[in-house]
Order: structure tokens, then C-alpha cells, then sequence
């Protein structure tokens, strides 16, 4: 069986230094560390609920900051006709009884 050549590009390639290489390993950890915590932060439950929450209100607020009466009254209305719904079955029920 033949060796395989090594890839040209290897070549041309000068060799790094020590301290190059100390240099890159601690970026890379900086790098490294800098990801974990953005990571860490945005698993955090407390951001999540914030995040989510934002989400919410930003259904309701336009970007003015005034209230969407479209959209409040649509949640409205549909919580009325949950409640509604429920007391309908609730008599439902007790007239069987």
C-alpha cells in the first residue's frame, strides 16, 4: 500500500510560534466562554419569561405605545365566550342530576 502525500497546502504553510499558538488557544477560550454565557442567559427561565412576556405585550402595544383595542377585544370576547361555555355545561350538567 502507498502513503498518501501529504496535502500540498501543508506546505506552503509557515510554522506558528509558541506564543502564536498560546495567543490563539486563548482567544478561542475567550470566544469559548463569551458563547457559553450568552448561552447560559438566554436558557435562563427568568429570560425566558421575560422574552415571552415581551412577546405578549407586544400583541397589545403597537410601537407608539397605544393600546390595540382590535386585538384586546378580541381576547375579550373570546375569555366571555370561554366563561359562557363553561357555565352552559355547568347547568348542562346539574339538570341531568
Amino acid at each position: 500500500m502507498a502513503k498518501a502525500a501529504p496535502p500540498a497546502h501543508r506546505s506552503a504553510i509557515e510554522p506558528r510560534s509558541q506564543q502564536q499558538i498560546r495567543d490563539d488557544l486563548e482567544s478561542s477560550r475567550v470566544r469559548l466562554a463569551s458563547t457559553i454565557d450568552q448561552l447560559t442567559y438566554r436558557v435562563h427561565p427568568k429570560t425566558i419569561v421575560k422574552r415571552k412576556l415581551d412577546d405578549i405585550r407586544a400583541q397589545f402595544v403597537d410601537a407608539d405605545g397605544a393600546l390595540r383595542k382590535d386585538k384586546i377585544a378580541t381576547v375579550a370576547g373570546a375569555a366571555v365566550g370561554f366563561v359562557a361555555l363553561c357555565i352552559a355545561v355547568r347547568m348542562a350538567r346539574r339538570r341531568k342530576d
